[in-house]
C-alpha cells in the first residue's frame, strides 16, 4: 500500500438483512473513500446504516454484496490484518476498572500479539502523550470520564494502527474535557498521520473534519469538506435592523434588486457572501441601522436539508453497539 493510496475504500457496498422473511437492504450501494491522514466524520440518523457500514468496514459483518478494502487488505479475505491495522474506542467505556491503567494497556497488547520488548516501550509513551503517566498504577474505576476515555484512545494507539474509529469521543464529558479530547485528536492526525474516522451528533465538533459522509436510508447522500457541504445549502442570512424597516426593504429592492422580508423592527434577506455584501447593502440606506448580523449555514442545516431531520433527533445512539457486544464477547 502507498502513502497515497485511500485508507478506506468502498465500492458498491450492499449489506442485506432478513427481516420477517423479506430482504431489508441496510447498506444500499455505497462507494466511499478515506483518505490517508484525514479526520473523516459519518453522520446520519438513526436506521441510516452508519452501524451496518462501520461493522462491515471493521470486518464484523460480511457484505452481502461490493468490496471493501482497510488499510490495503479486503475485509473479507483479509479480516485479519484489517484488525491489525484498525484501533477502536467505544462511546461507553469498554475498560476493565478492576486493573489498572498500565494493566489495561497490557492486556490490549498481549490480544494484539505486540511483544514485551515493544508493550515495554509503548506503553509508558502513550501514557505520557495523553497525560496519565501519572495515574498509571491507579485502578480504572476511580477514574473520571475524560480520563477513561483518554486511557482508551492510548489503548487503542498501542498496536500502532493505521486507522482509529472513534464513536461519540467526547459525548458525555464538560466542554473543558471535550476541547482537550479535540486536542489529542488533533494531535493524532499533525504529529502522527493517524487517520480519524468518527461519529458524532456535535455538529460544532464535525467543523473538525477534513470532510463528512452523510447517511439515510441506507445511501451515502452527501460526502465532501464541511465549507462545501454549508455552500450547498444555500445563500447567508442578513439580518439589518432599523426603526423604519419598510423604508429600508423598499431601498434594498429599488436600488439593488434584492427582496427583504420585512419582520418586526428589522428586516433580513438572503445573499451569497453575507459578510462581504455587507457595504453594499448597508450604503445610502435611508434609515439608521441600529443592527447587523449575519448568518452563515451550519452542518446543522445541511443535515436537516439532506435528512429532514435535526441530528440531536438521535443523541444517545451508539453506532458501534453490534461491535462493541461482539468484542465483548471474544469474537
Amino acid at each position: 500500500m502507498t502513502d497515497t493510496a485511500p485508507v478506506i475504500e468502498a465500492r458498491a457496498l450492499v449489506r442485506t438483512f432478513l427481516e420477517n422473511g423479506r430482504p431489508i437492504e441496510a447498506v444500499r450501494g455505497v462507494d466511499l473513500t478515506v483518505r490517508r491522514g484525514e479526520i473523516f466524520g459519518f453522520l446520519g440518523p438513526n436506521g441510516a446504516g452508519k452501524s451496518t457500514t462501520i461493522n462491515m468496514l471493521c470486518t464484523l459483518l460480511k457484505p452481502t454484496s461490493g468490496t471493501a478494502r482497510v488499510a490495503g487488505h479486503d475485509v473479507v479475505a483479509e479480516p485479519h490484518q484489517v484488525r491489525q491495522n484498525i484501533g477502536l474506542v467505544f462511546q461507553d467505556p469498554s475498560l476493565d476498572e478492576r486493573l489498572t491503567a498500565h494493566e489495561n494497556m497490557v492486556f490490549h497488547a498481549m490480544l494484539y500479539g505486540v511483544s514485551r520488548a515493544e508493550r515495554e516501550r509503548r506503553i509508558p509513551e502513550l501514557l505520557e502523550m495523553v497525560s496519565l503517566s501519572s495515574r498509571a498504577t491507579s485502578l480504572v474505576r476511580g477514574f473520571s470520564g475524560g480520563m477513561k476515555r483518554r486511557l482508551e484512545i492510548a489503548r487503542g494507539l498501542l498496536h500502532r494502527p493505521t486507522l482509529l474509529f472513534l464513536d461519540e469521543p467526547t459525548l458525555g464529558l464538560d466542554p473543558q474535557t471535550r476541547n482537550l479530547m479535540w486536542d489529542y485528536i488533533l494531535g493524532l492526525k499533525e504529529e502522527h498521520g493517524i487517520t480519524i474516522f468518527l461519529t458524532t451528533h456535535y455538529m460544532e465538533e464535525a467543523e473538525h473534519c477534513d470532510r463528512i459522509g452523510i447517511m439515510d436510508q441506507g445511501r451515502l447522500i452527501a460526502l465532501d469538506t464541511p465549507r462545501n457541504l454549508k455552500a450547498g445549502v444555500g445563500a447567508d442570512r442578513v439580518e439589518i435592523g432599523t426603526a423604519d424597516p419598510q423604508a429600508a426593504a423598499r431601498h434594498l429592492r429599488d436600488t439593488m434588486g434584492l427582496e427583504a422580508e420585512v419582520n418586526g423592527t428589522g428586516l433580513h434577506l438572503q445573499v451569497n457572501d453575507g459578510a462581504g455584501m455587507l457595504p453594499k447593502l448597508l450604503s445610502g440606506l435611508p434609515v439608521e441601522v441600529t443592527r447587523v448580523e449575519v448568518h452563515r449555514p451550519t452542518l446543522e442545516d445541511v443535515f436537516l436539508t439532506l435528512t429532514g431531520k435535526a441530528i440531536r433527533d438521535d443523541e444517545g445512539g451508539d453506532q458501534f453497539a453490534a461491535l462493541k457486544a461482539s468484542t465483548r464477547r471474544g469474537k
